[in-house]
């Protein structure tokens, strides 16, 4: 069993070739051992690969002693709120996520709080060394979807402010196909659906919802559609994008600041959690709201960790996860949609000038540098440059200037280091890339040239 497809979040691989329905069956006995035969609830995605590999993983967990609970082909979100529902702590959900069509995965839960690095460690080493115990397990489907649909409608109530809120959905051919324009209509929207026809292979974007150019479709539908907005999700619901009325993508940063502002006006002094790659607009708008932002490592169940931890009122990434109290620190990208429009509906504002009203910084997309040598070296050279004031090592390293900030991490699938830089312009962004980068000269200057700042 491949040590690559276990993830820092999750397990993810290429089915049929480093993920096939053997690990699927094995991973299904390992995570029924580790749960000692209890209770747990199953779904998946829509992914072709997704059925073969549900039904080996329900194998493997029967053969455990386990009672299986199967929650059927659903968004991630849903599958959440049918743990809550059955108070069942563990689970597993067969997805990708926003990875292309021919990518499939789980994302396991063995208890109260999302999966740790160490549990997933564990969940490889007990499926290679094969130690299972042995049970007669059960089998039950069940349904929440109708009452996950009640739920978000009963939570956001329309107002009609004299005139339409027009709304294209983009499903991205998902696991929001049949359910997130079935709940924005029962809310009372007009809503014009864009690949809401769940199809495992994506036919008409990438599942990734956060690239720009993924949702020019999109783009397009709003502006031929005079619509108010557009929210698009991922393959698998937990991330949402939006775009304003102008056919502009808003970004996450802004949109965490929005919803953060939006939440804090009742809420002061509560905690916002973001992710350390946002720009600096979300610390600083999170305190000018009242709130008290606090950073944690990227990635969906650091986020949810730090959420649950620290009773944190929010929390965002700039993927297109938005974290959520009410929801016991989960990310659902139809409940945070729903939310952001009732809001925007019922204080007659629009996302454009919400989002036009937040400043832009020179923010570098993330890079990826290719580098054979020793990676964690080329890390710790960076942080022993620098006064330890400056310095943060959740992850990588962060190093914050006055004016801006450098970020190195090292990949964990790839011998590359990720970076990602930010600063009030241009001209500071090249000094600060320089500063940053001073213990390496080649890769100072593969950087400038990369973003054509040589």
């Amino acid at each position: 069993m491949e040590k690559s497809i276990f993830k820092a979040c999750d397990i993810r691989g290429i089915a049929g070739k480093n993920l096939t329905e053997q690990e699927s069956f094995l991973i299904g006995k390992a995570i029924g051992t580790l749960i000692n035969g209890g209770k747990i609830v199953i779904a998946g995605d829509v992914r072709i690969s997704t059925p073969q590999l549900m039904a080996s993983l329900e194998n493997g967990l029967k053969m455990c002693g386990c009672e299986v609970i199967n929650a059927g082909i659903i968004p991630t979100p849903v599958y959440y709120f049918t743990k809550s529902k059955l108070g069942i702590d563990a689970g597993v959900m067969v997805t990708a996520s926003h990875n292309p069509p021919e990518f499939n995965g789980f994302k396991p839960i063995l208890g109260k709080l999302p999966i740790t690095e160490l549990e997933l460690q564990s969940i490889r080493e007990l499926a290679v060394e094969g130690k299972f115990i042995d049970g007669k397990g059960s089998v039950k489907s069940v349904d929440y979807v109708d009452e996950y649909i009640s739920k978000i409608t009963s939570l956001f109530g329309y107002k009609s402010n004299n005139r339409e809120f027009r709304i294209v959905v983009d499903c991205g051919n998902g696991c929001y196909s049949d359910i997130a324009p079935k709940a924005l209509k029962n809310l009372g929207y007009s809503v014009e659906c864009l690949f809401c026809k769940p199809d495992g292979t994506f036919p008409n974007r990438n599942p990734n919802s956060a690239v720009e150019s993924n949702l020019s479709a999109l783009a397009k539908s709003v502006a031929d559609n005079k619509a108010d907005i557009g929210i698009a999700f991922d393959g698998d619901g937990d991330r949402v994008s939006f775009i304003d009325h102008t056919g502009r993508m808003v970004s996450a940063d802004k949109c965490i600041v929005i919803l953060s502002e939006m939440l804090l006006r009742n809420n002061k002094n509560q905690k916002v959690i973001y992710d350390l790659k946002c720009s600096s607009i979300v610390p600083e708008y999170v305190k000018k709201s009242g709130g008290i932002p606090i950073e944690e490592r990227s990635g969906h169940t650091f986020i949810k960790t730090r959420m649950i931890n620290e009773n944190a009122l929010f929390g965002g990434e700039i993927s297109g996860h938005y974290f959520h109290k009410a929801l016991n620190g989960g990310d659902d990208g139809l409940y945070t949609a729903v939310m952001l429009i009732d809001y925007l509906v019922k204080n007659s504002l629009n996302l454009n000038s919400m989002a036009n009203n937040i400043p832009n910084y020179a923010i570098t997309p993330d890079l990826r540098i290719p580098y054979e040598a020793n990676r964690s070296e080329f890390i710790d050279k960076i942080a022993s440059s620098f006064p330890e004031e400056m310095i943060s090592r959740i992850d990588g390293v962060k190093v914050q200037f006055k004016d801006g900030w450098g970020l190195a991490r090292i990949s964990v699938t790839e011998p590359v280091i990720t970076m990602r830089f930010e600063a009030f312009d241009k001209i500071q962004l090249k000094r600060i890339i320089q500063e940053f980068l001073k213990s390496d000269e080649v890769i100072r200057n593969i950087v400038l040239s990369e973003l054509s700042l040589g």
